[in-house]
């Protein structure tokens, strides 16, 4: 491990006048045998953080940020890469809140341990000595592929709800299965996820949707939802989706529940549409307990997607590119639209087309994990090749005219940019209708003043 770390890190372990451990991630990666990446390493020691910037002050590092009543040192070294270092000690919580209520500082390292949250990332690396400590037997764990608490799962889970959802999070990532105690000590505080800010939970299920990304583990976020759903976790955090655990679908479409269906969409779907994936028949079971039937589930799937994603302070863009991916899903998905309208809704939803395709491909795979293509994306997708031949404008700025040359022609200012609009609709029928006489005559005539 010594050979992938940074040159200004082996010196300031060379410098430090104590044991400079990396803990954490990084380590257990390693030893995982996945790539070790560089930036912000987490270091730890039973040192005084005077101590530590002392010695960082004699290599070169600048100082971020010192936290004098957790004992942490937010450090940079002349590479610009981030170090976090945290003394050795021990925490104690007010139940389930994640930040700790009193903090002892300690110099065992196995007291230090068995603050953290699984085994696997308790293992400490020694950088000047190149070996690593093992004080829980973290290290036949990460062998073994297992996720086992530090402490008696109860205790671990009982102290900080957001182990909850790292629990998720982890075992996608890693392809780790937590240990019988791990998983029933899950269970039994589950509702202890309702008193973490929703910014950390968002943080930690954004991390589970794209989890495939970090390792390339096959089906890593179907795996981290999967486990969502076995310890209630997702009850909490999504209930309008849990609902349709167990909740059947036409068995000539579905092989699967609605909310099966719904991780399995997951599963079919790139990275950039995993929030839509997830949510894009979170619909059907407020529709079906409402009027008992799936009737506008693609609407009310779109409200309720960004009540939901609202709810966990997720970004606008997202929210609203996410709602209306939602809303889109189910269009003619029996192939009887025509092609006219088609066009229009293309020109419209270009914006999002690409991901639209994936959406409404996912979702027609994870009906019966049918990998063939989707018969409307192949059908939308020929006639948008049509229009790409054809030269059809799919933006105001490709039409062949703009709202001055409009408003020079007698369009009302007022009136340009519906006048503009109607133009991209109407082009979108036949491409060659994008000429600049033909455009303003058609303007003039539905958009000029009344006398």
């Amino acid at each position: 491990m010594r050979n992938l770390l940074p040159e200004n890190l082996l010196k300031l372990a060379g410098v430090c006048q104590f044991s400079l451990y990396i803990i954490g991630g990084s380590v257990r990666d390693h030893l995982c045998g996945f790539p070790m990446r560089e930036t912000d390493l987490d270091l730890c020691a039973a040192a005084a953080e005077e101590e530590l910037l002392a010695a960082a002050a004699q290599c070169g590092f600048r100082v971020r940020a010192v936290y004098k009543n957790t004992g942490t040192v937010k450090l940079e070294d002349a590479d610009g890469v981030g170090y976090e270092y945290t003394r050795f000690r021990s925490d104690k919580y007010v139940r389930g809140v994640h930040a700790p209520s009193e903090i002892t500082f300690t110099s065992d390292m196995g007291i230090d341990a068995r603050r953290r949250d699984f085994t696997c990332n308790a293992v400490y690396y020694d950088i000047a000595r190149d070996a690593f400590c093992d004080p829980l037997g973290g290290m036949a764990d990460i062998e073994k592929r297992r996720l086992r608490t530090v402490a008696p799962a109860k205790k671990v889970f009982g102290e900080d709800g957001l182990r909850l959802m790292r629990l998720c999070r982890l075992a996608a990532q890693l392809g780790f299965s937590p240990d019988e105690e791990c998983l029933e000590g899950a269970r039994e505080h589950a509702d202890l996820i309702r008193d973490i800010a929703p910014e950390r939970i968002f943080q930690e299920l954004t991390q589970l949707l794209l989890a495939d990304t970090k390792h390339a583990m096959k089906d890593a976020p179907y795996r981290g939802l999967c486990l969502m759903r076995e310890t209630g976790v997702l009850s909490r955090v999504l209930p309008e989706l849990a609902l349709g655990d167990g909740m059947k679908q036409r068995a000539d479409f579905h092989d699967h529940d609605v909310l099966e269906h719904s991780f399995r969409c997951v599963r079919y779907a790139p990275p950039e549409i995993r929030y839509a994936a997830l949510l894009h028949d979170v619909g059907k079971p407020f529709c079906m307990l409402r009027d008992d039937n799936y009737h506008a589930h693609a609407e009310e799937g779109e409200r309720l997607t960004k009540e939901i994603l609202r709810r966990l302070k997720a970004p606008k863009k997202l929210t609203e590119e996410t709602a209306r991916l939602v809303s889109l899903h189910m269009r003619d998905l029996d192939g009887k639209m025509k092609e006219s309208k088609i066009r229009r809704e293309i020109v419209r939803d270009y914006d999002i087309l690409p991901r639209l395709f994936a959406l409404r491909q996912a979702d027609f795979s994870a009906c019966k994990d049918d990998l063939s293509p989707a018969p409307s994306v192949v059908k939308w997708q020929a006639i948008l090749q049509k229009m790409i031949e054809e030269g059809v404008p799919f933006a105001l700025s490709e039409l062949a005219v703009n709202g001055r040359e409009l408003q020079a022609a007698g369009v009302p200012v007022r009136k340009t940019s519906a006048a503009l609009s109607d133009l991209l609709r109407y082009t979108a029928g036949n491409g060659e209708r994008n000429r600049k006489e033909e455009l303003i005559a058609r303007a003039v005539s539905l958009f000029k003043e009344e006398p």
